[in-house]
């Protein structure tokens, strides 16, 4: 069984105001890492070992056989993303859109922040809706998710650092709570706009499911 990585006995990582409940994924789709903080989630401690383990059931859950390094493969595609977007010490959560186990991942990251600003002005900054890098302006579109409320999405695009002849196509999601002075925010960067484009549906469907996991509460 995949490991879902909801925090445990309702502990937020440190040093975040709250977490994110992913109990409503499509795990048919995403594989989830939390915040690596090894004192909060001991899993983290031997990473290597968790993207072996996930990439086990991953292949199992699929009903296809994995051959002689697909397994290996896999796994080592699950640990490169790991320490390239979710190194020790992140506070950002990391979701993979994985369709088959040898398929090449979405990664999409996830962060709560303490907020307390007008919410327009918050939202479109962590969204970067007036981003000056953007080759044109931003599509900026409402964004209602029935478990953090009304919040925004931008889609654009920006020239990669070192070709800037070559863009990156951006997605971001932010809300601002009501209840808590908390900020959500989710996005995506890639080179591979197909990717993107083909992914749009699920990284949406993502984007409604998440929740926030309160400390100290239980989840219904």
């Amino acid at each position: 069984m995949k490991a879902y990585g909801n925090p445990p006995g309702d502990i937020a990582p440190r040093g975040l105001p709250a977490a994110l409940d992913t109990e409503l994924l499509d795990w048919d789709r995403w594989v989830h890492l939390p915040p690596r903080d090894p004192e909060t989630y001991a899993d983290w401690r031997d990473i290597g070992a968790w993207c072996r383990q996930e990439a086990v059931c991953l292949w199992e859950e699929s009903g296809q056989e994995p051959g002689r390094h697909g397994v290996g493969f896999t796994a080592m595609t699950l640990e490169r993303c790991a320490e390239a977007f979710s190194p020790v010490g992140s506070a950002n959560d990391l979701f993979l859109r994985l369709i088959h186990p040898a398929g090449t991942p979405l990664p999409v990251l996830g962060l709560t922040r303490p907020s307390s600003g007008p919410r327009d002005e918050t939202l479109r900054a962590l969204t970067l809706a007036d981003d000056p890098e953007a080759v044109e302006p931003p599509v900026v579109t409402p964004f209602l998710s029935p478990h953090l409320g009304e919040g925004l999405s931008t889609f654009r695009y920006i020239p990669q650092p070192d070709h800037p002849a070559r863009l990156f196509a951006c997605l971001r999601y932010a809300w601002q709570l009501h209840e808590l002075p908390v900020s959500v925010v989710l996005w995506t960067v890639t080179e591979d706009t197909t990717q993107l484009l083909d992914a749009a549906e699920d990284v949406e469907e993502l984007a409604r499911a998440v929740r926030i996991h309160r400390p100290g509460t239980s989840q219904r």
